[in-house]
């Protein structure tokens, strides 16, 4: 916050620069010639004239239509319109847009300003003098093609002793009927408690308006109509970083239009400046230096601990799961003796489990199918078998399976057929003292060598 002197003279390739403000400052910013120089990686979440629509279906007196008017005040008042994500542009049918302009003001005029510490205010003040200034002056521009249905930007009655001279301002709510024919409504943001109703005609010129914004951090969609959601969110996607869709269900558990949870992308194509922030461990990854490894399996599982197909699969005396995490080496690899898989084995298993599927059971039909020459074993079956084939009964270093990841059954099994299995030491990680895990990857193959199926087991061990 402030300026930064020479910081930025003395950046590098391996720097990155993380900004979010205003769209002028990261324009600024990416023109710097040590930028530009370097190739200094920068992710910019720039203020965006975000958009709320209310769906075709969200008539007066629906749950969503309350939803939407209330999503509208909160964003307008709440740090007194002074965020990124606040709502700039609310769509709304052009049947519905009296009942919204005047379910609006009537919420907005009961909004109170002044000190926060003042029991009853419900909005400060902006964060400045020149803030508000700023403010004003982008309300002057929009009401030359919107007109000022509710608020006086000039005017406002604040509470709270020493109040005078603050940089209050009461919410603006403008109007255009003509949103396709008032270009600033779409391109100048006051950022402040500022935004413009306007009206659209069928969902697919609400999606156009929406992305008329070029680019924003988040778009709300309240509609309790799955096909407008979905025509929505394929035509609209695109330009939005989030969308959000409430409907009557969701509506308790929604943290908002403007509070994204840390899961989820913060950022937006276009205007919203092109960046993500957030996003669990996708945002992590812009902050990382990223490099493409070539080479053979040998040599890149070494380098990155971990067993990659191709990669040698040495084998020992000693049954893997006799050995701690510490005495496994990756790539270590048990080579079972094989079993042969009978008709009465598939219709033991079939009846014991309740799974009398077709292609296990009823020859005529499997061979009708264009998968199967015949009746074929379980795939639960052969996990079960492969278990027993690889399995060490007695207690020691493993301690449970805890799961099984990446499963895929690739060749039929049929009655008369053997199997047998490669179990290989894929990764391992220690989390305490007490246990660890393993990551195995299993191989079944059949008599043909042919891989029937493949899957990650996971279990626990001792260190």
């Amino acid at each position: 916050m402030g300026g930064v002197g020479d910081l930025l003279d003395h950046l590098t390739l391996q720097d990155v620069v993380s900004f979010t403000g205003s769209a002028q400052t990261a324009m600024k910013l990416q023109t710097h010639r040590v930028f530009a120089r370097e190739s200094v990686r920068f992710i910019a979440e720039r203020d965006s004239l975000n958009a709320s629509i209310l769906g075709p279906d969200a008539a007066p007196s629906t749950p969503e239509f309350d939803l939407f008017v209330k999503e509208i005040v909160r964003e307008m008042t709440v740090k007194a319109g002074q965020k990124c994500t606040a709502i700039r542009r609310a769509i709304a049918p052009r049947k519905h847009i009296d009942a919204v302009q005047e379910a609006l003001s009537a919420r907005l005029a009961r909004a109170v300003i002044g000190d926060p510490r003042q029991e009853g205010v419900t909005m400060g003040a902006l964060a400045s003098q020149s803030q508000l200034n700023s403010v004003r002056d982008a309300v002057a521009e929009l009401s030359k093609h919107a007109r000022i249905v509710s608020g006086d930007p000039n005017r406002v009655d604040a509470k709270g002793d020493g109040v005078e001279g603050g940089a209050f301002m009461a919410p603006i709510l403008l109007r255009s009927d003509d949103p396709w024919g008032a270009a600033a409504i779409h391109d100048v943001e006051a950022f402040g408690p500022v935004s413009t109703l306007m009206p659209y005609e069928d969902i697919t010129d609400a999606v156009a308006l929406a992305n008329r914004g070029l680019g924003s951090l988040v778009l709300s969609l309240f509609t309790n109509d799955p096909v407008a959601a979905e025509t929505m969110v394929l035509g609209s996607g695109a330009y939005h970083g989030r969308m959000m869709i409430l409907d009557r269900t969701s509506a308790k558990e929604s943290t908002g239009h403007g509070s994204p949870l840390p899961v989820l992308v913060h950022g937006g194509p276009g205007r919203a400046g092109g960046g993500e922030e957030m996003g669990g461990v996708r945002g992590v990854t812009h902050y990382m230096q990223r490099t493409a490894l070539q080479g053979s399996p040998a040599l890149l599982s070494g380098i990155v601990k971990q067993w990659l197909p191709g990669a040698p699969k040495p084998e020992g005396e000693v049954h893997p799961f006799r050995k701690r995490i510490s005495e496994l080496e990756v790539g270590y690899t048990l080579k079972t003796a094989s079993r042969t898989v009978t008709i009465e084995d598939i219709e033991h298993f079939a009846h014991f489990t309740g799974d009398t599927f077709y292609a296990h059971m009823d020859e005529e039909a499997a061979k009708a199918s264009p998968i199967f020459e015949g009746r074929v074993a379980h795939g639960y079956l052969i996990l079960s078998f492969a278990a027993g084939l690889f399995v060490e009964p007695a207690p020691g270093p493993v301690l449970a399976n805890t799961g099984l990841d990446n499963l895929r059954f690739q060749t039929p099994l049929y009655p008369g057929d053997s199997m047998r299995v490669e179990l290989t030491v894929k990764s391992k990680s220690v989390r305490d003292e007490e246990k660890g895990e393993v990551r195995w990857a299993v191989y079944i193959f059949n008599q043909k060598d042919e891989v029937v199926a493949t899957y990650d087991l996971l279990t626990m061990n001792v260190p």
